[in-house]
């Protein structure tokens, strides 16, 4: 399964320390007999004023990846392949719980215990299958299009499920950053899973809020919209919440789904010629330079 992947995670303009964590695992039929083709993409956000953020976050991302070590399950009683899996990521995503939480019992962190949000998505040929606690998000991104997006576990969002905020309302309000689902705080929790379709020219964007929280969909649209490789559009969005005012940390993975080859080798060549432009033109002034030398050379003996 071709894709095209990039994945980078700053530590934004307001805070002193980058509490995310993130994953991205490739396929390894030896070492992740889950992992069989596709990818595997995490991403955890340690909980500002939490005691031990990081360390949550880069906990967890290590007990999800050991879900790549099972067998693909067999399918349900229906025939059904999803549900097993579905249920497989919901599992390791309570076992990342409870070693968090047992590690705030064992730390003795008392009123603020050390916690994360987790976000996983397998990427496997035509289905993505995804687990998520907190606001860290996956978006769906098809012909130019958000076609979905996972739900935020957020004080607002539940204000706006009451129809008690609305969601313009909700995007401005100062307790956004407020999550009601957190792996690790609590000794049990509740673990939302999707499956999507996927086909050929889709992206899936993995993030952190540090992103969502400053940068609108329209904007985060956009910047697919320009086109460009997985590595060029993660850089743009991260380097867009940072100037709209980086004010928590930001993580950002970026997934093209069986992209052209010819298509995607020219957008990096593309890239790498606007990187290495000048060095380029040198290496060929200088080779051109050492070639006409030569003849001149051989011409005059």
């Amino acid at each position: 399964m071709r894709l095209d992947i990039a994945a980078l995670s700053d530590i934004g303009r307001r805070k002193k320390d980058n509490e995310d964590s993130y994953g991205v695992f490739l396929e390894n039929p030896q070492a992740y007999p889950l992992l069989r083709e596709g990818a595997y993409l995490v991403v955890a956000d340690g909980l500002g004023g939490h005691m031990g953020g990081e360390i949550a976050s880069k906990l967890a991302v290590s007990i999800v990846k050991d879900v790549l070590t099972q067998q693909i399950p067999a399918p349900d009683q229906e025939g059904n392949p999803d549900t097993p899996m579905l249920s497989l990521l919901e599992q390791h995503s309570k076992l990342a719980n409870s070693s968090v939480w047992q590690t705030n019992v064992d730390m003795n962190t008392g009123a603020k215990p050390m916690g994360t949000t987790l976000v996983t998505a397998l990427v496997s040929p035509r289905k993505v299958h995804i687990s998520n606690v907190g606001d860290s998000r996956v978006y769906h991104i098809r012909d130019g299009e958000i076609i979905a997006f996972t739900e935020d576990h957020s004080w607002v969002d539940e204000q706006v499920k009451l129809g008690l905020m609305s969601k313009a309302e909700a995007e401005n309000d100062s307790r956004k950053n407020i999550v009601t689902r957190s792996i690790g705080t609590r000794p049990e929790v509740e673990v939302d899973t999707y499956l999507w379709h996927i086909v050929s020219g889709d992206w899936l964007l993995v993030c952190s809020d540090g992103l969502i929280n400053m940068v609108p969909d329209a904007d985060i649209l956009a910047e697919f919209n320009k086109g460009g490789t997985a590595a060029e559009i993660v850089a743009r969005l991260v380097d867009m919440a940072n100037e709209n005012g980086g004010k928590d940390n930001i993580t950002a993975i970026a997934a093209n789904i069986s992209p052209s080859f010819f298509r995607l080798m020219a957008l990096r060549f593309r890239s790498f010629r606007k990187k290495q432009g000048m060095k380029l033109l040198w290496l060929l002034v200088t080779l051109g330079a050492g070639v006409v030398g030569f003849f001149l050379g051989r011409a005059s003996v």
